[in-house]
């Protein structure tokens, strides 16, 4: 796959678990926020509770399993360092989210993945 044809899924899954998100809820407070540590896909909001969220496209549930690895979730918590301040309100509670996206199949969200 070219990095082109990388992007272009990306960008599509990111706007499907924005779509689903929605549906739950969640307001989409931005999508691909660049920082100098890293990328977050998505940043939502629903009530109290600010969500980094990492979205996570993949063929099989086992590989969405081992996609979301502890480096990776360590690049989120730093990037979530970085601009938290922008979004969050006094008393929220700021938590590391995951969705992962496997075809015909519900996308599959994990709040507070880094706890597990």
């Amino acid at each position: 796959m070219s990095r082109r044809d990388a992007e272009r899924d990306g960008r599509r899954a990111e706007s499907l678990a924005a779509w689903w998100l929605r549906l739950k809820g969640w307001t989409i407070l931005a999508r691909r926020v660049r920082t100098p540590v890293g990328e977050i896909d998505l940043i939502a909001r629903r009530g109290r509770t600010l969500a980094f969220i990492e979205v996570k496209a993949r063929a099989t549930r086992a590989e969405a399993d081992l996609a979301l690895d502890d480096y990776r979730l360590r690049r989120v918590a730093a990037c979530a360092g970085a601009v938290g301040h922008h979004y969050a309100r006094n008393g929220d509670e700021m938590r590391i989210d995951a969705i992962f996206l496997i075809p015909r199949r519900l996308p599959r969200h994990v709040p507070d993945v880094w706890r597990g």
